[in-house]
Formats: structure tokens, C-alpha cells, sequence
């Protein structure tokens, strides 16, 4: 809850560039924007850049980024449940077929560099996952709720979250972080400037980024799909 989180912590996440709106303290860190986990070293991350971004709904990249590229980035899969297992496979497709510098493999285990974890629980959050570490190296594991994910889920809807989840992993924020009510509905919360947490990503348009698969909310309806635009395009290719 809210009364679990120290004005401290709430001044380190806004230092970041992040809402302090709805935090939850969760294990690992606090929960921001959703589906966002921010570590204790998160928290005490120094921005290497000072720029500022004065947001509408473009792309935008963390100041945490995976390196040593060329890198193959493994995932493993905690269940055998068959929708996500495909749903799994769809997204790493998604990702290798654009022939990018990073590439993903599915494997068995729990020492992957990304680990997809089930748990349940009543809430709104479809799935979650955090930043690249300091050193380099994507985050580790993305915690899907199956409280929405039952057997018939559509292998499309599940796959387009998974594949938001891992965007965030190497790296990634919403698209439209600076106003949620675009993909979320809802009141318009706009954070104003932030040059830590949200660098612009040359390329990638200036106002709404329809469709694309970063965006703040999505749905388990068996119509949603969000395969990646050509503005998710020019956002990974940079």
C-alpha cells in the first residue's frame, strides 16, 4: 500500500522520472506505472545523460541498456501451460525477425538471462518486469498473472504482453508514460519533464504512437494484437 512507501523512496522514484502515483512496494522494489519494478539500485542509478524530454506519446528508452552487443538473450518459461509456451515463441519471433543486434532464445531452466514466472493474484496488473542492471545485462524475470491468463487465452493477446514485458527488460518504457489515458483511458496524468528515466528515441514519432507495443495498458481480449509498428521498428532498430 501506499502507507508502505517512505516520501524518501517516493523523491528517489520521481528523481528517476517516474509517477509516484499508485507505488507499491513489492518484492524486489516498488511497483511504478503499472507493471514497472524499480530495484533498490534503480533507485540509486545516476542519470548519464541530462537532457530533457518534454513528453507527448513517442518512444522512449530507459538510461539503462543491455550491452556487449551482438548478444543472444535466453528465456525460459516456468510453465508447460500451452498458450504460453506459443505465446513465448511468438514474441521471441517477433523480436528475431527484425534482425536486430540483440536476438532471444527459449530454453529450459532457471538460469536464463530472462526468466518468465506465473503467480496469481486479484489485481489489475497483467504482467510486470523491471530494467537492465547496472552492468549491462537485461532483467531477469518477468512475473506474468495468470489471475487473467486462463488455458483459452488467445496466443496473440498473450504473446503482445510477454513481448511488452521483455521490451522493458532491454530497456524500455510506455510510449505514452508522459499521458496513460491514451492506451489506459481514464484522466490524462502528464509526469512533465523527465531526462532521467526517458530518453527520446530519434526517429519515432512526436505525437501518438498508435498501436505500438510499448504502450502503458493492454487487454486479454482474443482480438488484441499489437505485432510491432514501423515506428516499434525505428525504436529497436536505434
Amino acid at each position: 500500500t501506499d502507507a508502505q512507501v517512505s516520501q524518501d523512496v517516493l523523491n528517489q522514484i520521481a528523481a528517476q522520472g517516474f509517477s509516484t502515483e499508485g507505488v507499491i512496494k513489492t518484492d524486489g522494489g516498488y511497483l511504478v506505472e503499472g507493471d514497472i519494478l524499480l530495484t533498490p539500485e534503480n533507485l540509486k542509478h545516476t542519470a548519464t545523460s541530462n537532457e530533457l524530454i518534454y513528453a507527448n506519446e513517442e518512444h522512449y528508452r530507459t538510461t539503462y541498456l543491455v550491452t556487449g552487443l551482438p548478444r543472444t538473450i535466453t528465456v525460459s518459461l516456468n510453465t508447460t501451460q500451452a498458450n504460453f509456451v506459443s505465446a513465448t515463441d511468438e514474441a521471441i519471433r517477433r523480436y528475431n525477425a527484425l534482425n536486430l543486434r540483440v536476438r532471444f532464445q527459449r530454453v529450459t531452466g532457471t538460469s536464463a538471462n530472462i526468466n518468465i514466472v506465473t503467480y496469481y493474484q486479484v489485481s489489475n496488473t497483467l504482467g510486470s518486469a523491471g530494467f537492465p542492471t547496472s552492468s549491462g545485462n537485461p532483467y531477469n524475470q518477468i512475473r506474468m498473472n495468470t489471475y487473467w491468463y486462463t488455458p483459452g487465452i488467445a496466443v496473440n493477446a498473450l504473446a503482445t504482453t510477454i513481448a511488452h514485458e521483455m521490451g522493458h527488460c532491454i530497456g524500455f518504457r510506455h510510449t505514452d508514460y508522459m499521458n496513460r489515458s491514451y492506451s489506459c483511458g481514464g484522466t490524462a496524468v502528464n509526469e512533465g519533464s523527465a531526462g532521467v528515466g526517458a530518453v527520446y528515441i530519434p526517429g519515432t514519432p512526436t505525437g501518438p504512437s498508435a498501436g505500438s507495443w510499448m504502450l502503458a495498458c493492454g487487454s486479454t481480449s482474443s482480438t488484441f494484437n499489437r505485432p510491432f509498428t514501423s515506428a516499434d521498428q525505428t525504436a529497436l532498430n536505434y
